[in-house]
Parts: structure tokens; C-alpha cells; sequence
């Protein structure tokens, strides 16, 4: 297809003496129209469509600035270059105050001109050329290391590149892009899904085993803790690692940021997850010491994770830290209560420990499910990643953050596991009273197709608990969600592109860690 010619509209008074760079930058492919003074310049801008006006500062009559002002009334995103002989700093901030893209010291040379030019109005193009080509290069090094032996820690690095890349390619919004990054992160998630059966039993019993969700608060808070560092510990329900990556810079101004990585144990939910951060313990551990917790057809997630701020009390504990004062925990389900802590946070200056748990990220992902409005507003995955930024600028959470950037604190910041966009259903058989969950089920004597998800027989081994002889899992793989046989199609049609946890991806098992300390 051939490319659209740029319009320049040029304004200077002197333009017949310009006629060579003229020359050049038409030879260059742009379209250059003249102009002799302001007034002509601005009756143009109001009759013909420019992408770029080069506006000489200095001409009788109406000049440089007030010309910029009357063109920006009509045109207010044309890109103006100003040219000047003038390199008075006053004048610069006047023109810079009235939005010019950039300007350049007379005398001028064509290659200037012409690469000022070019940065305006093709710089985005050149972007997504460079971007694109930076793109399948690292595809093509992940692509080769899918067929090589792959550790734990071989996967966080596919994975922070994947999430980074998904950031990149959501800045630009170019569909091929788009298409080939989807192709390549379902590629990964095969690839990882038969990673992770291979080695998870392995990782249970300590042999080689990545940091996992019992191992969060030993090896980030404990350390804190022990040199009587207050500590901040932030739970972001829900949250994926590029939705973190989303607001890590904005955060930059105000802390010293380290970021590290740990899996989350499976099923990548709740109940599971979380309880295994705040406890230390597996599934199965907290069920042989709290059995009413896990009580056969409890269905509740929440109901599960009421204990957390004993278990966490209990878990510090036994690794034989004694803190100075209790120990405090809240709970933000709401923007009310997010608001009520923002204005009490001061109130914990002497609390060694205050743990948070924000459960937003978790309530807009459940949410879209049940939102026309939101589902429309989230078609896809990088319009779902997009609300994190915005909410995290207008949150109680942010205020909080930028509150504790001025004391001396520390902020752990974590997620319990991530999400993914479930795309593909797959059959789940089992009884009636299985659970209701999308990504993992247990029950009695269930069975799935073990290309599309993992089949538990025996829940000890996963440490996960047993509620009877028959009691099995089983945890979906990829991008798929269970459908059982009966209404098969309804109910894929229902789930489909809706976002859930619980099984096995990258998405959803590995987490970011971040501990942040104040610049101040």
C-alpha cells in the first residue's frame, strides 16, 4: 500500500531564500507548502489539512507567537517546529508554554530540518518498525529456548519477558503484533504446563524448588521483621505480573524498588494460595490443623481466608520472631474501606506489622464476568490490563503508598496468583456436587482430558486436603476452563473470554515480590 504524503505548511517571511531546503525535503518524499507571513499561515491551517507547520519566530506583522496561538485555536494536536534566531530563554518558555513539539537556532540546515521533521511525524512509525523487529528477535530466542531443558528460574525470565513485551505492545496497539505475541505466549504456556507436571511433585518434596507461596514471609518479612524494620505488607489480590509492571513506574519516584519473583502453589486460588502465604503450610497441612476451615462442601472462597491474620501471627511464631506490639491486618474489599485506611493509615506509626489485603484487581476480574458494561469495556486482554493504571493513579492504595514513602518503613507488595483469559472449554466429568470453580474442581472420582488439564489422584502428594478415599483434582492448563458434558455449549458460550484462576499458566503462577524503601 502506498504510504500518505506528509503536508508541511512552512511560514517565514524570508521563504523565498529557503527554496534549496524546500527542495530537499520534497525530495525526501514530503509535500511543502509556502507561506510568506502569519496571516497567510493561518488562513491555510483553516482551509487545507497539514501534518507539520515549521513557523519562523521573528516576522512583521503577526509574529512567531501569536501566529503559534491563533493556529493551535484552530488546529490545537497540529505539531508546530519553531524557528528562531533568538536564543533567549524567556521567549523558549513562552513558545514551550504554548505547546510547540520543538524548535531549532537559525541558521538552519537541511538535515536538520529535515530530521526535526522526521522525529514529528514518522517517529511513531519508526517505532513500530524497531519494536517490531526487537520483537522477533526475542520471540525467536524464546521460541529456541522451548526446546532446551528449562528450569524455574528460566521460566520467570520467559515470563517477565512475555509480561514486559505485553506492555510494549499495548502502547502501540498494532493487530499483527498483537496476534503473533498471543501465538507465542500460548506456545509458552504449553510448553510451561508440561514443565510444571514434570516438576511440581519435585518442588513439594524441596528438591530444587523455586520460592512458593509458604516461603513469601520467611524470606521477605522475616528478614525485615528480625532488624526491626516496621513493614507494610500489601496483598494485591488477583494481580498479574504485567498489571504490576503497569504502575511500577509511577512508583519509581518515591521508593527504591527491588523486584523479585516466587510460584504460587496450586490450585492458583484463594483459598489455596493465600492461606499458604499467611499460614506457611500447604493446603493439606492447614487442614489437618484447622479441619473446620476446610470442612467438606465448603464452597465460600472467602470463608476460607477468615483466618489470616492468626495464621500469619502463628507463622511468624514459629520461626521465632517476637514482635514489640501485636501485629495488625486489614481487609479492603471496597473503595469505602480503602478510604477509611487511606485517612487511618498515620495511626500504625508504632504497629511493627500491618498487613493489607486489596481486593480489587480480584473484584474487577469477577466483576467482568457478570458486567455487560465492563465486558464491553475489556473485550480483550490488553483493554483489561489497561484499568489497572488508572485505578492504581485515583486509588486509596497510591495515597497510601506515596504516605509511607515518607517514613521509615519498608513495603512488601505481593499477589496470591495472577489471572488468565479462558478461551477453550474442556469437559470436566464428575458428580453433581463437584465445585463450582472454572479453572479447578475437586470431588469425588473426577476425570479430564490430560492434554488440557492435570488429573489428581492423589490429593497427599499435592499436599492438598482429602475429604474422602474418592477425593481427586483437577486443575486446567493453558487458557482452558471446565464445561461439563450436559449443556456443554451453553455454558462454553457463557465462560468464554472471561478471566479466571486456579490452573496452571504463567499468568497465574508466577508472582512478582516487590519490597519498596523510601527515597526520602
Amino acid at each position: 500500500m502506498k504510504e500518505e504524503i506528509k503536508n508541511i505548511l512552512w511560514v517565514d517571511d524570508e521563504i523565498d531564500q529557503l527554496k534549496s531546503q524546500i527542495i530537499f525535503l520534497e525530495g525526501r518524499g514530503y509535500k511543502v507548502t509556502e507561506a510568506s507571513n502569519g496571516e497567510d499561515a493561518v488562513a491555510l491551517v483553516g482551509k487545507q489539512n497539514f501534518d507539520l507547520v515549521l513557523l519562523d519566530e521573528q516576522m512583521p506583522g503577526k509574529d512567531g507567537l501569536t501566529t503559534l496561538e491563533e493556529i493551535k485555536e484552530k488546529r490545537p494536536h497540529l505539531p508546530v517546529i519553531m524557528v528562531t534566531k533568538s536564543e533567549e530563554e524567556d521567549l523558549m518558555d513562552q513558545a514551550i508554554g504554548k505547546k510547540i513539539d520543538d524548535y531549532l537556532t537559525k541558521p538552519v540546515n537541511p538535515s536538520q530540518i529535515f530530521s526535526a521533521a522526521k522525529k514529528i511525524l514518522e517517529s511513531k512509525k519508526i517505532r513500530i518498525e524497531r519494536m517490531a523487529r526487537d520483537y522477533t528477535q526475542a520471540s525467536s530466542k524464546i521460541r529456541s529456548s522451548l526446546y532446551m531443558p528449562l528450569g524455574w528460574q528460566d521460566w520467570i525470565e520467559i515470563h517477565r519477558i512475555l509480561s514486559e513485551w505485553n506492555l510494549e505492545i499495548d502502547n502501540f496497539g498494532d493487530q499483527n503484533l498483537k496476534q503473533m505475541h498471543a501465538g507465542q505466549k500460548m506456545e509458552c504456556n504449553i510448553e510451561f504446563g508440561k514443565y510444571v507436571e514434570a516438576f511440581y511433585l519435585r518442588w513439594l518434596s524441596r528438591v530444587d524448588p523455586p520460592t512458593l507461596s509458604v516461603d513469601v514471609i520467611k524470606k521477605y518479612l522475616f528478614p525485615l521483621l528480625s532488624q526491626k524494620i516496621q513493614v507494610f505488607f500489601i496483598v494485591m489480590d488477583c494481580m498479574r505480573l504485567d498489571q504490576w509492571l503497569s504502575i511500577e513506574p509511577v512508583l519509581d519516584e518515591y521508593f527504591n524498588i527491588q523486584r523479585e519473583y516466587y510460584y504460587s502453589i496450586l490450585p492458583t486460588a484463594t483459598p489455596y494460595s493465600r492461606n499458604a502465604i499467611f499460614s506457611g503450610l500447604f493446603p493439606s497441612e492447614l487442614a489437618q490443623k484447622y479441619p473446620d476451615l476446610w470442612k467438606a462442601g465448603t464452597q465460600d472462597d472467602s470463608s476460607r481466608n477468615r483466618y489470616e491474620h492468626q495464621l500469619l501471627d502463628g507463622q511468624l511464631k514459629k520461626l521465632g520472631l517476637s514482635l514489640k506490639s501485636e501485629s495488625k491486618y486489614v481487609k479492603v474489599l471496597d473503595a469505602a474501606e480503602g478510604e477509611y485506611l487511606a485517612k487511618r493509615v498515620s495511626s500504625y506509626k508504632n504497629t511493627p506489622l500491618l498487613s493489607v489485603v486489596f481486593n480489587f484487581l480480584d473484584i474487577l476480574a469477577h466483576g467482568r464476568s457478570q458486567s455487560e458494561i465492563l465486558k464491553e469495556m475489556t473485550p480483550d486482554e490488553s483493554a483489561y490490563r489497561s484499568l489497572t493504571k488508572p485505578w492504581f493513579l485515583h486509588s486509596s492504595l497510591f495515597r497510601i503508598l506515596r504516605y509511607l514513602a515518607t517514613c521509615d518503613c519498608a513495603v512488601v507488595i505481593t499477589s496470591d496468583h495472577g489471572s488468565v483469559l479462558g478461551t477453550r472449554g474442556t469437559i470436566a466429568l464428575g458428580k453433581k456436587d463437584t465445585s463450582t470453580n472454572l479453572r479447578y474442581k475437586y470431588g469425588d472420582n473426577l476425570n479430564c482430558n490430560p492434554k488440557e488439564a492435570l488429573l489428581i489422584k492423589n490429593p497427599e502428594e499435592y499436599k492438598l486436603p482429602r475429604y474422602n478415599m474418592c477425593t481427586t483434582y483437577i486443575i486446567a492448563k493453558e487458557d482452558y476452563y471446565f464445561v461439563y458434558p450436559t449443556k456443554y455449549s451453553e455454558y462454553e458460550r457463557e465462560y468464554k473470554n472471561s478471566f479466571q484462576h486456579g490452573g496452571i499458566s504463567l499468568e497465574e503462577m508466577i508472582l512478582p515480590v516487590i519490597t519498596l524503601r523510601p527515597r526520602k
